[in-house]
């Protein structure tokens, strides 16, 4: 696929605000006949620029849960310990959401927990094991203040 344009940009826009949006609706939002969004929305998912559809889940309901953030410092900056801890983030669906940074630290981590005890057992058998891991700062959350999506 060559580069995204601005059309595929927009099919972007609205399947992150909602990938359950049903083709037809999609194609009158981007300016396109359904025949040729459902191609685009073809070539980007082979393209690998969408890897998936997922559902939010408001974790509300469940019971309330508190995110945690977490700043983690490797031992070194190589390739190879950079990938070695990024496959082993991906093996724990507790880490919900993983960034690699710029400045102080080196990844920057979101965990959702019940209350202390649970980041306790998550912190112990999953961060602090994770390799190449030199040093690991949480910071709990008062509360979100934009809610769970943002249009």
């Amino acid at each position: 696929m060559e580069k995204i344009d601005a059309i595929d940009r927009k099919i972007l826009k609205h399947l992150r605000l909602n990938a359950r949006m049903s083709n037809v609706l999609l194609a009158k939002e981007v300016g396109l006949s359904a025949s040729a969004c459902m191609r685009r929305i073809g070539l980007l998912e082979k393209a690998g620029i969408i890897k998936g559809y997922t559902a939010v889940i408001d974790i509300s309901t469940g019971g309330e849960t508190i995110a945690v953030i977490i700043q983690i410092t490797l031992e070194r900056q190589t390739e190879e310990y950079l990938n070695r801890f990024e496959a082993a983030v991906r093996k724990h669906p507790e880490i919900r959401e993983c960034y690699l940074m710029t400045g102080g630290s080196d990844y920057l981590l979101r965990v959702d927990v019940a209350n202390a005890g649970d980041f306790e057992r998550i912190h112990k058998e999953i961060l602090s094991i994770l390799p190449g891991v030199l040093r690991i700062h949480s910071s709990f959350s008062i509360r979100n203040v934009l809610g769970p999506l943002r249009s």
